[in-house]
């Protein structure tokens, strides 16, 4: 995947000068594009959402991980969580049972065609986004959470909005 250090990513803008607001646009383009590429691909390899994927993912890494804690891994409400399990348990890529100290709390495992599904993707199930995040330094993680808190200050949006995962859809 190019990376802004391509020629077809270079700003016409000197370094030195104050980025326009095109520059920056088209910067989120690239993000935005690479993000949905890359669901896209997911979705093409594996046939499930990239967020269905992440979900299958955990449920792999975690063995008797709840609906709960797949909500908090992936920061999303565990009535989205729970919809993913759904569809996951409805394709028989996972198995859900009830937890004996607590019957109520259900304990989920993956099947062998989930873990055959996610042979087929290529990772990172999490998204690049994420993962490309992760390796920022803690200073841009901050610059970039402040710089971004004020531009959507301009923005009408539904608040829930930032607990929807990426999904390229």
């Amino acid at each position: 995947m190019p990376t802004t250090d391509h020629p077809a990513y270079q700003s016409p803008v000197p370094a030195s000068a104050s980025p326009s607001t095109t520059q920056v646009l088209r910067r989120f383009r690239v993000v935005f594009n690479a993000v949905r590429s890359h669901f896209q691909q997911i979705e093409t390899q594996a046939g499930l959402g990239g967020a269905q994927v992440w979900a299958l993912s955990l449920v792999r890494d975690h063995p008797a991980i709840g609906i709960g804690d797949l909500a908090r891994f992936m920061d999303i409400r565990p009535s989205t969580a729970s919809n993913l399990i759904k569809t996951l348990q409805r394709r028989e890529l996972i198995s859900m049972a009830k937890a004996p100290q607590d019957r109520r709390n259900v304990h989920l495992h993956i099947a062998p065609a989930g873990l055959q599904v996610l042979q087929k993707a290529a990772g990172p199930f999490q998204g690049v986004l994420p993962q490309a995040l992760s390796k920022l330094p803690a200073e841009t993680l901050q610059r970039m959470d402040q710089d971004l808190a004020a531009l959507i200050q301009f923005l009408t949006i539904d608040d829930p909005a930032g607990k929807a995962p990426m999904t390229g859809n």
